[in-house]
């Protein structure tokens, strides 16, 4: 391995390119940063902040900040992993989360973090948002009371199906939410389709397509099979 082109991760040598970010190299070389709001497919976002590292001791985001050689990167110290159960723990309390009656649990990556985090309870007190659920469209349901604003939903619509269906507004904790692009506000006035990319994008619960809820058993679900630091090189929807 050519020591000119690489950097340490958690005491590994990880090769990277020139222009990678340190997500970027450390998911070529199998190696798991926990990250919500990252895909690869994507511009990145950062809004999540759980891919935090700490970089020649300096807190900093791995989905944005470029490899260089010979960095000190720290990623799974239990520091870095406290902070980021403080992250879940305040998502979890944010929006409607209640994994045992969610279609998406066993698939969800909000529910498989945290169980790899070992976040063993909210911590904080729950906000009960009240945000709309659109049920107008005949093949997919939207529950915004579990969305976490990553903004994949927005970028897939976007920039592969080229339809810009949702769009983020609004200001404040409570106040930004994810928008639909019709003048009713509904989905079904939009030319949104359970085949666009945006319909299997979203990490956690929000998209849905009916009638297909439970098709795939609990216990058989992706993240039954296998925590999600170990489908680090699986490109997930």
């Amino acid at each position: 391995m050519n020591a000119t082109t690489t950097f340490h991760l958690d005491g590994e040598e990880i090769p990277f390119t020139p222009g990678q970010t340190i997500m970027q190299a450390a998911v070529a070389a199998g190696t798991y940063i926990p990250h919500l709001c990252w895909h690869p497919d994507f511009q990145v976002n950062g809004s999540c902040k759980l891919c935090t590292v700490k970089v020649n001791g300096r807190f900093g985001s791995s989905c944005t900040m470029e490899a260089q050689v010979g960095m000190e990167v720290e990623n799974r110290t239990a520091e870095i992993d406290d902070k980021r159960r403080t992250l879940l723990q305040m998502l979890f309390v944010e929006g409607n989360h209640f994994c045992p009656s969610c279609e998406k649990s066993g698939d969800c990556s909000l529910q498989a973090t945290a169980y790899e985090l070992k976040m063993m309870s909210p911590h904080f007190d729950m906000f009960y948002p009240d945000r709309p659920v659109d049920a107008s469209h005949p093949d997919v349901l939207l529950d915004f009371n579990r969305c976490i604003m990553c903004g994949l939903c927005v970028a897939a619509s976007r920039d592969v199906d080229g339809k810009n269906v949702f769009y983020m507004g609004g200001r404040g904790l409570l106040g930004r939410r994810v928008h639909i692009s019709s003048e009713s506000g509904r989905l079904a006035d939009t030319g949104f389709a359970v085949t666009d990319r945006a319909a299997s994008i979203c990490p956690v619960g929000v998209i849905l397509p009916k009638r297909r809820g439970f098709a795939v058993p609990i216990g058989q679900r992706k993240y039954d099979l296998a925590p999600i630091s170990e489908q680090v090189k699986v490109k997930t929807p």
